[in-house]
């Protein structure tokens, strides 16, 4: 395991990130929002470097783990065809007796308000405009849900013979979102207007965040909420090190803060 990973630090994070719709708002994708936990997080076994998704899927199956009335059956579920894997099943589990598939999704999304189209959703683009909440939700709908009732997954799961014809399906969809600066009166419905973590600048306006210092987390820690103990730059340093990024079209995530301490996210963007 990474010493160097504050991995409480990132499960703080995940539990303080709402759920990005309520109930069945959005393609009737049923949520469900795992209880919070007050049990230190600990890993179970030792882990190579691994991407933020997969800590995210560690983190619900630990969530879960400690759910009186929760037994987990299957965790990364591989189905496979001919010795090719043509998909996974994130999380099978037993609430109350009723078997439950899962699929769990965390995302950062900004609200792209040059996009004109009649539904919203298509609005929520990745911070580096190559993802987009609405290509993920077709992605749910037409491949990763109906795994489930693929012939191969269906022998995979042949020593759950109760399974199949009784399983709910449902979604751990989580994000963080962020609007254009100095415009934060969007209506986001029917998302969660809980999940808003912050907004996002263009680099060439960036000169107006010149009275803040700044911190560029690494990628796992975009989970992690904003906190004064780090190593603060300057903003002509911090320029220098989000250029690189910009440069290679990348948007970076930057935790910013003002003279009186006062902390905010927001993403720089190349776009």
């Amino acid at each position: 395991m990474d010493s160097s990973i504050n991995f409480q630090e990132l499960f703080k994070g995940f539990q303080h990130t709402p759920c990005l719709w309520k109930a069945s708002e959005v393609y009737n994708f049923e949520q469900f929002c795992p209880e919070a936990t007050e049990v230190q997080f600990t890993q179970e076994s030792e882990v190579k470097k691994i991407r933020l998704g997969k800590w995210v899927e560690h983190f619900v199956a630990f969530q879960l783990k400690h759910q009186a009335d929760i037994t987990i059956l299957e965790e990364n579920l591989q189905i496979k065809n001919n010795k090719i894997t043509i998909g996974e099943l994130d999380l099978l589990f037993l609430q109350a007796k009723k078997p439950i598939h899962l699929e769990i999704i965390y995302k950062f999304y900004l609200y792209d308000s040059t996009k004109n189209h009649n539904n919203a959703l298509y609005n929520w683009v990745g911070p580096n405009q190559s993802d987009a909440l609405i290509y993920k939700l077709n992605k749910l709908k037409e491949k990763q849900l109906p795994l489930l009732y693929h012939l191969k997954t269906k022998d995979a799961l042949k020593h759950y013979p109760f399974l199949i014809n009784s399983i709910t399906q449902k979604v751990c969809f989580k994000a963080q979102l962020f609007l254009p600066f100095k415009n934060q009166n969007i209506n986001i419905v029917p998302l969660n207007s809980e999940c808003i973590e912050g907004w996002y600048l263009n680099i060439k306006n960036m000169s107006q965040l010149k009275d803040y210092q700044f911190y560029i987390p690494n990628k796992l820690e975009w989970l992690c909420l904003p906190k004064l103990a780090v190593n603060w730059l300057e903003f002509e340093e911090a320029q220098k090190h989000i250029k690189i990024d910009i440069d290679n079209k990348r948007s970076p995530l930057c935790w910013i803060k003002n003279a009186n301490n006062d902390l905010q996210k927001c993403f720089i963007t190349w776009w």
